[in-house]
């Protein structure tokens, strides 16, 4: 008996020492106590003073508590008022609450709506509760009703996030460009806007940049958008579907909720810039003795009626002009030494530029130009006509040569550049035949036609070609050749729903416009594609000027519109793609492919708790100097 008696002690001592071991090996191991589960979930809103919807409410104040900290992201910015505010209100969180303090008085009868679009977030993990308005009236009657639709850009119909939209009681023309919105709500991320809050009535809707945050249309840079038609805003009520799944491919159960559906929600606004750039002379500048430049902030129209002042002018154009290919900078050349010579030109230059009041108006200036000391040149250093020939090596069969001169030359025959074209192992000559260019007169454009695989060389002698200050040029020799016919694809595009004009457009994933094609026998042909995915726009163009054109709010002109392909073309070699095209078929806010669309739709991507991974790894850390234990 005592034997079992010393056994059931030993086990006991055991046991209580290995107890002891685990209880001291819990107690020395460190680690942060859990955070518990990420937070996905935005603030929610538990209460209000004054609670919403409250009518003859007469306080500057509201106050709005929520169940957790919070934050608000750029209030001025994110938090839209109506009716508009003259003075800026002061918006600001504190805790779980945040509080507005208007500034201007309150008018009377009037319900107004405080929109948070996404500006609230919870104060740790930034979650923004979307969509989030509140409302009170100063009258007997909560206004209610509602104004929905989507604002697109129109030259690309791309989604315009964060533009004003607001709407005009009165529906003369000059309301938009002299009166704030009578209310005003802000597009989200893909362009879609709700004007809440309406009393009953007519209007129209306007989107606009507002610039300078006055809530009328009085800058002509600010882009905007307008609705010939009268807006009357209703309800009605509606039935929806809502589908509960088992799983992702079994139905559970398929609900009808009923709701109140606002109208109109399908409002279509496509914003824009009307085509106005104010014309001013932003520079002059005298870059060499013989050549100065007149820079203008936008394209010059008319041209400058230039004159020299106490000088003798030949009877010749004293001066050579050319013009940038924006048409903004006039470079003049001037031939004649005995007036280049001189350290100071006095040009007298009549021009038009825009006055305070955008309009277009005659100035006359006095322009001293001032020659600049140049470093004294080298002896034996000899000037030369510098002569650019491009493009080189293995060119598209539509590109042109373009032969450009450093400086303006004298009349030569064309002849003085050998053109030859490779035949079998031959060279044989070619005639040559070069245009000038319209606006740049040191560039000749070679007229050929170019055929697939074919092979050229130019070359021209030195001194064969001056420039009109005597400068000669170094001799030159290129080689190109013209791809190949199976290096290529070809589009050919027949349009429906348009009879022209019209104007085809191929883009790259970045939209840039590789190709246009005009139109013609409802066809657009896009012939000579490189290998490589394509997008499709076609423009409606009304006054057949073949480019787009913006709309003009005082004329009562909309932007051109503008139509996507809904998928791309994978043009490949040596092959031949027919297409038919209803530009109809899609709604124009559907179209656009998601490919190319810069503001696409957000996905929200599941977050990793790591900071719960976290506290794991570090429960499980034992404390230095115990890892033996």
């Amino acid at each position: 008996m005592q034997f079992f008696l010393r056994i059931k002690k030993g086990l006991f001592i055991i046991i209580y020492t290995l107890l002891l071991a685990c209880g001291f090996y819990a107690c020395a191991s460190i680690g942060n106590p859990s955070g518990g589960d990420y937070d996905e979930e935005p603030p929610k809103f538990i209460g209000s003073n004054p609670a919403p919807n409250t009518t003859q409410y007469d306080k500057n104040k509201i106050t709005l508590l929520f169940d957790e900290y919070i934050s608000l992201e750029k209030p001025t910015e994110t938090v839209i008022i109506t009716p508009p505010q003259k003075k800026a209100p002061i918006i600001k969180a504190i805790g779980k609450k945040a509080t507005v303090e208007l500034n201007d008085t309150l008018l009377p009868n009037t319900t107004y709506t405080f929109d948070f679009t996404n500006g609230i977030v919870d104060y740790n993990e930034r979650n923004a509760l979307d969509g989030f308005v509140f409302a009170f009236s100063t009258g007997d009657v909560i206004d209610s009703l509602i104004i929905s639709g989507l604002l697109l850009n129109a030259e690309n119909l791309e989604p315009m996030p964060n533009i004003m939209v607001g709407i005009h009681s009165d529906l003369s023309d000059t309301a938009f460009t002299s009166t704030p919105f009578l209310r005003t709500s802000q597009t989200n991320q893909l362009g879609r806007f709700w004007i809440r809050n309406v009393a009953p009535g007519t209007y129209r809707v306007f989107a606009l940049n507002d610039l300078n945050r006055d809530f009328k249309f009085d800058q002509p840079g600010e882009a905007i958008a307008f609705d010939e038609t009268l807006i009357v805003p209703s309800f009605e009520p509606a039935v929806r579907t809502d589908t509960i799944w088992k799983d992702s491919l079994t139905v559970d159960t398929i609900m009808e909720i009923n709701y109140t559906r606002f109208t109109p929600d399908d409002i279509f606004l496509r914003l824009f810039k009307e085509d106005f750039s104010p014309q001013y002379l932003s520079k002059t500048e005298r870059t060499q003795p013989y050549q100065f430049v007149m820079s203008f902030n936008s394209e010059v129209d008319p041209l400058p009626n230039i004159c020299l002042i106490n000088q003798e002018e030949s009877e010749q154009e004293w001066y050579i002009l050319e013009r940038s290919p924006d048409k903004k900078i006039l470079t003049y050349w001037i031939p004649d030494s005995l007036l280049f010579m001189s350290d100071t030109l006095t040009i007298k230059a009549d021009y038009q530029a825009h006055d305070t009041l955008n309009n277009l108006v005659s100035v006359t200036d006095t322009i001293n130009l001032f020659q600049r000391r140049r470093e004294a040149s080298k002896e034996d250093e000899i000037e030369r006509l510098n002569v650019d020939i491009a493009p080189i090596g293995t060119i598209d069969i539509y590109d042109t040569l373009r032969i450009t001169f450093s400086e303006p030359v004298l009349p030569f025959d064309a002849n003085l550049i050998n053109f030859q074209q490779k035949v079998d192992t031959l060279w044989e000559k070619r005639e040559l035949a070069l245009l000038q260019d319209s606006l740049n007169p040191r560039v000749f454009l070679v007229d050929y036609k170019w055929a697939y695989g074919q092979e050229f060389q130019m070359s021209i002698d030195s001194v064969s070609i001056s420039s009109i200050y005597d400068k000669w040029n170094d001799s030159i020799d290129v080689k190109f050749k013209i791809r190949v016919e199976d290096e290529y694809g070809h589009l050919y595009v027949k349009i429906v729903g348009n009879e022209g004009p019209g104007i085809g457009q191929l883009l790259d994933a970045s939209e840039r416009i590789v190709k246009e094609s005009l139109l013609y026998e409802d066809e657009l042909i896009f012939e000579n594609i490189k290998p490589g995915k394509y997008f499709l726009r076609y423009i409606d163009d009304k006054n057949g000027n073949g480019k787009w054109d913006s709309g003009n709010y005082k004329e009562n002109r909309q932007p051109e519109v503008v139509y996507y392909y809904s998928t791309s073309f994978d043009i490949k070699r040596y092959m031949e793609w027919e297409q038919t095209w209803n530009i109809m078929e899609l709604p124009i806010e559907k179209q656009k492919p998601l490919e190319i669309t810069k503001n696409k739709p957000a996905v929200k991507q599941p977050r990793r708790d790591d900071r719960r991974n976290e506290n794991q790894r570090n429960s499980n850390t034992r404390m230095p100097g115990l890892s033996g234990f």
